[in-house]
């Protein structure tokens, strides 16, 4: 018997649901906590009277801590279990991320977001990788896209909170409110191990304490360890490419826009911070629906034609801000680009491992997390640079980046909608 069969018979098809609701609310914390900035670093930017350098710096600050948080999550997950890993990235994002409202110099503030970030780096894929323990495979798939679905929920709650509460007390309260992360940990301390890492580490007996009595004999886990080095062998190098340029290219275009989205707005309509920061949650708003489109169209028209036309999509749109001719043209855009943005990301999260087979799958997923939190990195500086002078070449830019990984879509990609790689 495979310890998939054994999650089948052990874990209710109700509690697995319960931990999805439960992941589903860490994972709004993680995206609310990552994407908070856009809102907060007007007003923090003109009150220590910071330059655009040391503003990119502060936004840049987030990604290098999830990198190093990303990093260290497989020896964290596998030492201290999937759960206790999750509540200790849960701690340190909501700690410091609350504590950042406190800050009262950059440097301090440049710490708490570096470790706030961290803790966002290992949530991330401790969530992930609990939640695929628990779950039975028949629901294992479904779940997942709805967990990551809950991205742009997180965005769009931390998004209204700082338009109407925060833009009224202070930028302050847009961290002060990640306290209430804590209650989280409430129902999800009453949550169990999952049986793969128990009995991976400890075996048929403590699994049977925990969950009961099995029949029959476990099959052992086997365990492949695969360096980055051999997704670049002959048979992979075409995959490693396309998912290397995939998530590179969606997480800086994000980021790229979004950590800038109300300095665009302000510089660009001449419009007042308040009504930027309401265009802002207005483009979020639109990450929804181009999530929920793609989740539609990954079966109707299959991986490798949707993830090309969203990507055309998005580099299409960009090069339409410069002709938008008035507020609320341009607003339109900005809706179209955020709708095809997470479209993509929504795409690369579920065509990356379809592309390699199951012993390979955790270093590509690896990889490509990496790739994406150095392209959030790059980003801040990117748009920190050009917003000053032509916000305009940065998207002709943007376009071009965007259109040519479409194009790399179709000559690298292969389809894999008949023919999941096992």
């Amino acid at each position: 018997m495979k310890i998939d069969e054994v999650v089948e018979k052990l874990v209710p098809e109700k509690t697995q649901r319960k931990l999805l609701i439960i992941t589903s609310l860490i994972w709004i914390i993680g995206a609310a906590g990552v994407m908070v900035m856009p809102f907060a670093i007007p007003d923090i930017s003109k009150e220590w009277a910071l330059t655009t350098s040391l503003t990119s710096s502060l936004i840049s600050s987030v990604f290098m801590g999830m990198l190093v948080g990303a990093l260290s999550s497989g020896l964290i997950l596998d030492y201290l279990g999937r759960k206790m890993g999750t509540i200790l990235y849960l701690l340190i994002s909501v700690i410091f991320t609350f504590l950042f409202g406190f800050s009262e110099t950059y440097k301090m503030a440049l710490i708490f977001r570096f470790l706030s970030g961290l803790g966002y780096g290992g949530l991330l894929p401790s969530v992930n990788t609990y939640l695929s323990e628990y779950t039975s495979i028949k629901l294992r798939g479904r779940f997942l896209v709805l967990l990551e679905s809950s991205w742009a929920i997180g965005s769009i709650l931390i998004a209204l909170f700082a338009v109407t509460i925060g833009q009224k007390y202070s930028w302050r309260w847009d961290f002060y409110v990640f306290l209430i992360g804590i209650f989280v940990l409430i129902p999800l301390i009453k949550e169990k191990e999952t049986p793969k890492f128990l009995f991976k580490k400890y075996g048929k007996e403590r699994l049977e304490k925990v969950f009961g009595k099995i029949e029959g004999e476990i099959e052992p886990i086997e365990e492949a360890k695969i360096t980055y080095a051999k997704l670049f062998e002959k048979t992979h190098i075409k995959e490693t490419i396309l998912i290397i340029i995939s998530w590179f290219v969606v997480s800086f275009v994000y980021y790229a826009l979004f950590s800038w989205a109300p300095k665009i707005f302000v510089k660009e309509l001449g419009i007042t911070i308040t009504k930027a920061k309401w265009y802002t949650f207005y483009i979020y708003l639109a990450q929804l629906p181009g999530y929920l489109s793609v989740a539609y169209l990954i079966e109707k028209w299959g991986r490798k034609e949707t993830l090309s036309t969203y990507f055309m999509g998005m580099g299409l749109s960009a090069l339409l801000l410069p002709l938008a001719s008035g507020n609320l043209s341009f607003l339109l855009v900005m809706l179209v680009i955020s709708f095809f943005t997470l479209g993509v990301w929504g795409m690369v999260y579920a065509y990356t491992p379809e592309l390699f087979p199951t012993t390979f799958r955790g270093t590509a997923n690896g990889l490509a997390g990496s790739i994406a939190r150095i392209a959030g990195i790059i980003a801040p500086y990117f748009t920190g640079y050009f917003v000053e002078y032509s916000i305009y070449v940065a998207l002709f830019l943007i376009a071009i980046i965007s259109v040519l990984s479409g194009l790399v879509v179709l000559v690298l990609g292969k389809e894999t909608k008949e023919s999941y790689i096992n």
